[in-house]
């Protein structure tokens, strides 16, 4: 195996960005996103989010195309959402999503950034380029 350290930002929110992830989901969809992750033989370095979207740091090996991991990781964390854990629920992820590349030196940053999602959108200290998802 090639030797990479390659670290990605992801976000990506839910179908029009409603409100469907609850508390009471969160850390089933936190888990099952981390299996995918581990299948692809990549590492999690933070999972977190608000009820309507999430970002994932992460290392992903470098043969596996940026745009087929993150669509991967998003169908199955739905259909498991919608399959398992909520049958009778509508839950879908939006198509768009945002991907930041960012090095290892960075990497602390990043993670507290991700870990304290549910206070930056609170305290208002969001920092935009973290939280897109799309070109506009």
């Amino acid at each position: 195996m090639p030797y990479s350290k390659l670290y990605y930002h992801f976000i990506w929110g839910t179908k029009q960005r409603l409100p469907l992830i609850e508390s009471a989901i969160e850390p089933e969809i936190h888990r099952v996103i981390a299996a995918k992750v581990k299948e692809f033989g990549g590492f999690v370095y933070a999972i977190g989010g608000m009820e309507d979207h999430m970002h994932l740091a992460a290392s992903v090996p470098p043969k596996i195309a940026p745009a087929k991991f993150i669509g991967d990781v998003k169908g199955n964390s739905s259909h498991f959402v919608n399959h398992v854990i909520k049958p009778d629920f509508e839950f879908y992820w939006q198509d768009e999503y945002g991907v930041l590349s960012f090095g290892e030196k960075n990497l602390p940053a990043v993670v507290r950034y991700i870990h304290n999602q549910k206070q930056h959108h609170a305290d208002g200290t969001l920092i935009a380029a973290m939280e897109r998802v799309d070109e506009t």
